[in-house]
């Protein structure tokens, strides 16, 4: 059996990258088709694969702006040649679905989003409704949209990563999905109790959706000691003037990482997520999940037992949410049976079934 597995681009290590390593396990003789590829960003086993790119890694300064290219997305995934591959994976948070299979093959998405910028996040990413930018990005919009909707039919079979995702897949796609949840961590991981210090931690991409700017005026405000981890494109603007009792930092090693989230005595999550590796992460090293109550977070986080919700996307929500957990007694054996859930080998095991039942 032929595989070939389609992600939209490869700049670096994130979340969809994880799962994109877990399919790769689990069909290890497959092709890996890309918009992008920047080499040395990725782990051993993605790089390891025979990697074809489409026109796009061609174009001058994608390395920074390849985001820029969107209204080209769609030309570039339906040039990938795909004749010859018994069964395509698409990893799909963009236009990775888009490929155009042979009528033989069979078509899997794993679909981590429908494309937010242009569905139900449009407003959140482009705020401006006026002028001639407002007209040009609605017009490319407005194309994006049709061209995903359309490009929907040329999928068999729709699996994504929570209910939230796939109320979407239903509502711009009008298609069925089966829920298959990422693979955060190993089989066999356990949960240890370890002593806490006093900070909070988030670890985030720098991104409007995300709602750190929300994050750093509750703490603020509140004078508890919260590190910020990570960077993108709205890092310029909120590390800004940050009080003295927030600390950013930025490019940590892996194992850094870990090591605050075993410390923090809690984890701030303020956005609304298709779904959310950190949270996983989070409870994975006891440490409870303060997160805003819609979205995936409501799949992944147990209320009272591995985290606290709150209701509203303001600073005294989420301050009040923060006393709430300060409370509550959290128990290792409730982190263990939440995070249980999100094995990478669950992922592998109903992946390979889908395949095996359709092929």
């Amino acid at each position: 059996m032929k595989v070939a597995i389609i992600h939209d681009w490869l700049t670096g290590m994130r979340g969809g990258e994880i799962v994109l390593d877990s399919l790769i396990k689990a069909f290890p003789e497959a092709d890996l088709f890309t918009l992008f590829y920047s080499k040395g960003k990725l782990n051993d086993r993605i790089e390891g694969r025979k990697i074809t790119t489409a026109f796009t890694n061609n174009l001058p300064f994608k390395e920074k702006y390849y985001r820029y290219y969107l209204p080209v997305f769609p030309t570039a995934i339906e040039s990938l040649d795909l004749k010859g591959y018994d069964v395509v994976i698409s990893s799909s948070h963009c236009v990775a679905k888009g490929v155009i299979p042979h009528p033989d093959t069979f078509h899997l998405s794993y679909i981590h989003s429908p494309m937010r910028y242009v569905w139900d996040m449009y407003y959140d990413y482009f705020p401006s409704r006026k002028g001639f930018k407002f007209f040009l990005l609605q017009s490319i919009a407005n194309y994006l949209r049709t061209w995903d909707a359309a490009s929907a039919n040329r999928v068999d079979y729709f699996t994504c990563n929570s209910h939230f995702v796939g109320r979407r897949i239903q509502k711009y796609y009008r298609r069925d999905y089966k829920i298959i949840y990422p693979p955060c961590l190993p089989q066999d991981f356990r949960v240890h109790d370890v002593s806490k210090d006093d900070y909070y931690l988030m670890v985030s991409a720098f991104a409007p959706y995300k709602k750190i700017d929300l994050a750093i005026e509750a703490f603020r405000e509140n004078g508890k000691p919260l590190i910020l981890v990570g960077g993108g494109q709205e890092e310029g603007k909120l590390v800004k003037n940050l009080p003295k009792n927030i600390l950013w930092k930025k490019g940590l090693p892996r194992t850094e990482v870990i090591e605050l989230y075993k410390k923090a005595r809690g984890f701030i999550f303020p956005g609304m997520e298709d779904f959310g590796i950190t949270p996983v992460e989070s409870q994975a090293y006891a440490t409870p999940v303060i997160a805003y109550g819609k979205g995936g977070a409501l799949e992944s986080v147990k209320e009272d037992r591995t985290g606290v919700f709150f209701k509203e996307q303001t600073v005294k929500s989420l301050n009040e949410a923060i006393q709430r957990a300060e409370k509550i007694q959290f128990k290792r054996g409730d982190f263990q049976n939440s995070i249980n859930r999100f094995t990478e080998e669950k992922f592998v095991s109903e992946i390979r079934k889908v395949v095996d039942r359709h092929k």
